[in-house]
């Protein structure tokens, strides 16, 4: 082929360039996933990836799980199943979220393959390109990606230590309608938040529901880690106090194990009945060995007791990443969460955490920029930590090398850029409490 002839069909790297749908153009690599090569390396202490630590799940009761559905129900196992998932899992799921004040049949659960297809699947049926998205600012890389996939427009709402912003959120709503602009759902994490590790308080809720009530606004709730709470439970999930405008996605990978890939949809029944043919047409039909092995393991198992085992060794690692921020990192702020798995940190401005992670790996730490979570390019002088995969050694490890590549950054600012007083060291110590504005 010609050189003009590569030019025209595609390019040099592939051939196929000009042949892709233009929503391909939105596909690109996460910042978290880019990180798992160099990160999983042994040597290297990783803050980055929010990867349950699933050796405190008992490895006896997976087994005695997946040996009970294979010796009983083998065939029905290995086989397709309906759309919607098994119906004896539904139930369960039922009654795990009536934890948290949510009502509702089995009927309007849909089993999805992790909430991140449920995420795509409620994408895909209401998003046209250029329709708008509310989202937090910051909010889920893994759903900005999949926002983008779909050539939808991401608009941030500011939120602060009790989450997001109602007066924001109206100006945001009322600044899109005056341009004319179709706002389709507010994606949110109002539990535990990822990355920004804060929970909407008790007294916001209603007021977030009314306003999109008011303007006619989807919400999609997004909660994997509302169970795995330190101190006190977050208050009741969104969808508890309205049924008719959430749709709740909730999932398995934070409380049990990512690797069986179960999550859910709880949606208003004429959504789901969308949600499970979209469901359909991309994979015919959720694994029924996993939902039958994750139901065995929720009949037969303490399933709370052993969430509460795993929000025990997530309070101990928060607090070791508290603790080692307080004593090596005094200057800089950030958020002290109540459950979950992340500490979102803020910098003095003039650092940029995308351009310090290649030093930072080289110093054997590693963290996720802060523009991974924001879909403007918002983010560049925070960093999301997260404390639920390393042990309390090595957090402790990880952040003192993370202090030294921070106060490096700041030594060569002051040498070549004349930046003088800053500095982040023990002898500039901010007050511990969270940032007023995670912008």
């Amino acid at each position: 082929m010609t050189s003009e002839g590569i030019a025209r069909t595609g390019n040099n790297l592939d051939p196929w360039y000009s042949n892709y749908a233009e929503r391909a153009g939105g596909l690109a690599a996460s910042e978290v996933r880019a990180l798992f090569a160099v990160a999983s390396r042994p040597e290297v202490v990783s803050l980055a990836g929010g990867m349950p630590f699933v050796s405190a799940l008992p490895q006896e009761l997976i087994m005695s799980s997946m040996e009970t559905v294979m010796r009983e129900q083998g065939p029905t196992a290995l086989q397709y199943g309906g759309g919607a998932g098994i119906p004896k899992l539904r139930e369960q799921i039922l009654d795990v979220m009536a934890i948290e004040g949510i009502r509702g049949t089995v009927d309007n659960v849909v089993t999805t393959t992790g909430s991140q297809q449920a995420l795509d699947l409620v994408t895909k049926l209401f998003i046209d390109p250029g329709d708008v998205i509310l989202a937090e600012a910051p909010s889920y890389v893994g759903a900005i990606g999949v926002f983008r996939s779909y050539q939808a427009s991401v608009v941030h709402v500011a939120m602060d230590e009790n989450g997001l912003i109602p007066e924001a959120l109206r100006q945001t709503i009322a600044h899109l309608r005056g341009q004319g602009r179709r706002i389709k759902f507010l994606y949110t994490i109002p539990n535990f938040h990822n990355p920004a590790g804060v929970t909407l308080s008790a007294e916001r809720r209603p007021e977030i529901l009314d306003i999109c009530r008011a303007n006619e606004i989807l919400i999609l709730e997004d909660n994997p880690y509302g169970l795995l709470h330190f101190d006190e439970p977050a208050p009741n999930a969104l969808r508890s106090l309205d049924e008719e405008g959430v749709i709740y996605l909730g999932s398995f990978s934070k409380t049990l194990a990512p690797g069986f890939r179960v999550g859910w949809a709880l949606a208003p029944h004429a959504i789901r009945e969308k949600l499970i043919l979209a469901a359909e047409a991309a994979v015919l039909s959720p694994s029924s060995f996993s939902q039958m092995v994750v139901s065995q393991y929720l009949s037969q198992s303490d399933w709370r007791g052993q969430i509460d085992t795993f929000r025990g060794v997530y309070r101990e690692r928060k607090d070791a990443m508290i603790d080692a921020l307080t004593e090596y990192l005094p200057g800089l702020s950030w958020t002290n969460p109540n459950g979950g798995f992340y500490v979102w940190v803020t910098m003095p401005d003039v650092l940029d955490s995308k351009q310090m992670l290649p030093r930072a790996v080289k110093e054997l730490v590693a963290y996720t920029p802060g523009t991974a979570f924001f879909a403007d390019g918002r983010g560049r002088h925070a960093m999301r930590l997260s404390f639920c995969y390393p042990t309390p050694e090595a957090i402790r490890l990880g952040v003192r090398r993370l202090a030294s590549v921070v106060n490096g950054e700041l030594d060569l600012l002051d040498t070549f850029a004349g930046t003088g007083s800053l500095s982040v060291r023990a002898s500039d110590r901010y007050d511990e409490a969270p940032p007023a504005d995670l912008k």
